[in-house]
């Protein structure tokens, strides 16, 4: 058994697809956005729980491990197979991953986003490089040989945004649609190392404008909805004024934003 080539393969129900499993529930308070929270909690939260299946006692077994996003929003993880959980997914790639907001208080008054699916092992460059930049000390052991990389292939998320908030999202409203903007993704390794080499002020105002303080923010990935920042271990998603398709219209939403931004400061001073 190769690890990229799961030994078994797992059929959907007959004659239901994954959208169709997929529907979204109403909302339990007007103006409650699942789809823009569920694609924000897949872009900032950087670790989760992992549960697999044990391939003897088909008991679950969660464990805790870290999280990036391709570009279409897709998780990745860095997985070892010592693991108990990679050597669970190569038996059966069926799994989940939890992703938790947390914060003060209640633990439960916080959003999470459970996604259902397959975790296959991905040689992708793209995925090494978007989880190194998500996850920087990962380099010291990225390059182990029993290491490897897994992207989780969306069946199914299910959002939980709080009492009487709760959404079940089809991999469609979970993942964006990527088929027009080959453009950005080919471009987009070097955009983010020109603008972390010489715009991290306009970073900086990208960060400020969704509520982040505080200096030291650097891109970790652009993609056709927006772009995802660090700093330290905080996380920031920006979305663009509206999606781009080329590297164009990507230029000019960055420029745009950082000159609102700028003209905000200076018309709202201290």
């Amino acid at each position: 058994m190769s690890e990229t080539e799961p030994s078994n393969q797992v059929s959907e129900p007959a004659g239901v697809s994954p959208r169709e499993q997929a529907r979204p529930l109403p909302a339990g308070e007007a103006g409650f956005d699942a789809i823009g929270l569920g694609r924000h909690l897949l872009r900032t939260i950087r670790s989760g729980a992992l549960a697999t299946l044990d391939p003897e006692s088909g008991i679950p077994f969660a464990s805790l491990v870290t999280i990036a996003t391709d570009v279409d929003g897709t998780p990745l993880m860095l997985l070892s197979r010592l693991s108990a959980h990679t050597r669970n997914l190569m038996a059966d790639p069926r799994a989940s991953l939890l992703f938790s907001a947390g914060g003060k208080g209640d633990p439960l008054a916080h959003p999470r986003l459970t996604v259902t699916g397959r975790a296959v092992r991905t040689e992708e460059p793209r995925a090494r490089e978007r989880f190194l930049a998500r996850h920087p000390k990962a380099k010291f052991y990225a390059d182990f040989p029993d290491f490897g990389f897994f992207a989780l292939q969306p069946i199914a998320g299910h959002l939980n945004g709080g009492f009487a908030k709760a959404a079940t999202l089809a991999p469609a409203d979970l993942l964006l649609d990527v088929t027009q903007a080959e453009a950005v993704m080919a471009g987009e390794r070097g955009a983010v190392e020109h603008m972390n080499a010489d715009h991290l002020d306009a970073i900086a105002l990208y960060a400020q404008g969704v509520g982040e303080e505080g200096g030291g923010w650097r891109l970790t990935g652009l993609d056709p909805e927006g772009m995802d920042l660090i700093s330290g271990d905080r996380t920031a998603r920006v979305l663009y004024p509206s999606p781009v398709s080329d590297m164009g219209s990507l230029r000019k939403s960055l420029v745009a934003m950082a000159q609102a931004a700028r003209a905000g400061g200076e018309s709202h001073p201290g």
